[in-house]
């Protein structure tokens, strides 16, 4: 694996959304990923591919700075839109030479933005970048008009940020009243931060200014770590209108550093390399920050899912504590035995009267008393209980989720309708858990037959028949009375300790022992599958936004490859850009190849300006 593949595997992961969850700082995390996935799909991977590629400079700046008013005198034609109103820029305008106009209305460069091309204000799709021809422009560099950084468009703001991340070159523009605002300044750290190439172009500015502001503009630039950053100015001038061109010799000075750049194919290359090495230095600490923020967002996933299980492990525990309890005796259970048997007569019958006990439950079993009420009454108990155990963990999963970091906007995403069924059990449920119980009963009565099939027990299997043993082996798996009171204690552990004994004089101790405990167990198994399906409905809803598992370990590993083959790109060089006599400049070294310049920067932090301006400090 070269380079460029190291870069690829990286770009892999990041093809779906790593932050669904609200937890952290994710809407920074999410802003980070759109960053890192488009400067790899705009400018990293590109690049790579086609290191000789023109060059791309992207003016940009404030609103009202004079942006497209200087592509436009750079230029000498009308090939941006600039107006009065704000924002003006709205589709950026990218201005190249004829030799290289078929590059960059192809996909070779900010791919994800289609093509337009036609006059100024023609209405280009938003999105779209529109793609003019300019022979005052040499081959080999191209200038993009970009959209206001500090736009109240959202959209607009996003896509500025955008193209800067995709240039080899910023022309930064700002104005002798707002270069001290603190929205450029958040842009030029970014570019001191990344090694981006970088000049700045004070525009604007009052003839009696011109030496005082770009001294201190100057003062900021070494300041924030940029000293050595290109600095022109444009005086201020009086333009018949907002469409009019400045005065040639107002901008000769960027106009010559241009054409020298597009004339010398070394210095085209050293300014690629210098911003390329730096946006793959950034890597390094732009990874895995990317990767730890995944990991919280797995971690989030992990806790809701925790959430589920446990509410849904109550919810067994609600059903084996309705087992325990008696509680299943209740009832259409209880009122079939009363009927039968009476409260008075089993308790005292139940050690002197055995076998004529046995006798009345022969023939309850064998057709006199039906034998389908009682087995349709004890379906019924069971089902309910089932219902009562699934509804409670679904209450409980609800309000862990609701509390929970990354919960409440995971239901928010799903809206109040979906978010209250998940709160009680599903619809169906009813129908699956009657299924369940029909299929342990028929369980139940297999377990009957087959311990029956022995000689030893055939006879006396036979007396009470299948159907009789079986239920009887059903009542015993709720052999306890906890729960009940007054005189349900009397009737109900009347009839567990009745199915007891009778089912020992049929089969013995210890097979009783086995054949309760399998049969109990039976039902369990099957309940908890059908808790497992609605702990299901939750988890389900988990699947399609969480983040792939090892997305985290993926991104280091490619961060890793990418460290190891960092050497494949030709180390950085001195950029030694044309100078100008009068220009406050000097030689600006590649920043990133070997370590980007530390410290504290003056001014963050503050709100409104990075310094005073002048007419502030008189």
């Amino acid at each position: 694996m070269d380079l460029l593949g190291a870069l690829e595997s990286l770009r892999r992961p990041l093809d779906r959304e790593l932050f669904p969850l609200a937890v952290g700082e994710a809407d920074a995390d999410r802003r980070a990923l759109r960053e890192l996935t488009g400067q790899l799909d705009d400018y990293l991977l590109p690049r790579l591919r086609a290191l000789d590629a023109p060059l791309l400079a992207v003016v940009g700046g404030s609103t009202g700075a004079g942006k497209s008013t200087l592509v436009n005198s750079l230029v000498g034609a009308d090939v941006a839109e600039p107006g009065v109103l704000r924002p003006t820029t709205l589709v950026p305008t990218l201005v190249v030479s004829p030799a290289d106009r078929s590059w960059f209305m192809g996909q070779n460069v900010l791919p994800g933005l289609s093509r337009a091309t036609g006059e100024p204000g023609t209405g280009a799709d938003p999105g779209a970048l529109r793609v003019v021809t300019s022979p005052a422009l040499g081959a080999g560099l191209a200038l993009l008009d970009a959209p206001d950084i500090d736009s109240v468009v959202t959209a607009n703001r996003e896509l500025a940020a955008q193209l800067l991340a995709a240039a080899d070159l910023w022309l930064f523009v700002t104005t002798s009243a707002r270069y001290a605002d603190e929205v450029p300044w958040s842009f030029l750290r970014s570019a001191r931060e990344r090694s981006t190439a970088l000049a700045v172009v004070l525009d604007r500015v009052p003839s009696e200014a011109v030496e005082p502001v770009s001294r201190d503009l100057a003062r900021l630039l070494t300041e924030n770590g940029l000293d050595g950053t290109r600095l022109f100015t444009v005086p201020e001038a009086a333009l018949p209108d907002e469409k009019a061109r400045l005065p040639a010799a107002a901008v000769a000075d960027i106009s010559s550093w241009l054409t020298g750049l597009a004339a010398d194919a070394a210095e085209r290359s050293r300014v690629v390399r210098q911003t390329l090495s730096g946006a793959l230095d950034s890597l390094a600490t732009r990874v895995p920050a990317l990767a730890a923020a995944v990991e919280r967002q797995q971690a989030a996933f992990d806790g809701l899912r925790s959430i589920v299980a446990g509410a849904y492990a109550g919810g067994m525990a609600d059903f084996d504590e309705g087992m325990r309890d008696g509680s299943l005796l209740r009832g259409e259970v209880l009122a079939r035995w009363q009927d039968f048997i009476g409260t008075g007569d089993l308790m005292r019958s139940l050690e002197s009267r055995v076998g004529w006990l046995r006798d009345r439950i022969v023939g309850f079993f064998t057709g006199r008393v039906p034998e389908v009420q009682l087995r349709d009454a004890l379906e019924s108990g069971v089902e309910a209980l089932i219902r009562g155990a699934a509804d409670g963990a679904a209450e409980r999963a609800l309000e862990g989720w609701s509390a929970a970091p990354g919960g409440p906007g995971l239901l928010e995403r799903l809206g109040p309708v979906d978010s209250a069924r998940l709160g009680r059990a599903s619809a169906d449920l009813g129908k699956r858990a009657e299924s369940a119980v029909r299929g342990w009963q028929e369980y139940v009565l297999d377990l009957v037959r087959e311990e029956g099939a022995e000689r030893r027990t055939t006879a006396r299997v036979a007396s009470f028949g299948v159907n009789g043993a079986g239920l009887l082996l059903m009542l015993a798996v709720f052999a306890s009375t906890g729960g009940l009171t007054g005189i349900e204690v009397g009737i109900a552990g009347g009839t567990s300790v009745l199915s007891q004994k009778l089912l020992e004089a049929v089969f013995g101790d210890q097979a009783v022992r086995s054949l309760t405990a399998r049969a109990r167990e039976d039902l369990r198994e099957r309940v908890r599958g059908l808790l497992d399906e609605e702990a299901g409905r939750f988890t389900d809803r988990l699947e399609p936004v969480e983040p792939a598992r090892g997305t985290a370990d993926a991104l280091r590993a490619a961060a890793g490859r990418i460290r190891d083959h960092r050497g494949e790109l030709p180390a950085g060089v001195t950029v030694e850009l044309p100078v100008l006599d009068g220009s406050p400049t000097v030689e600006r070294p590649v920043l990133g190849v070997e370590g980007s310049r530390p410290g504290e920067l003056p001014g963050e932090g503050t709100e409104g300006s990075v310094g005073d301006s002048p007419e502030e400090r008189s």
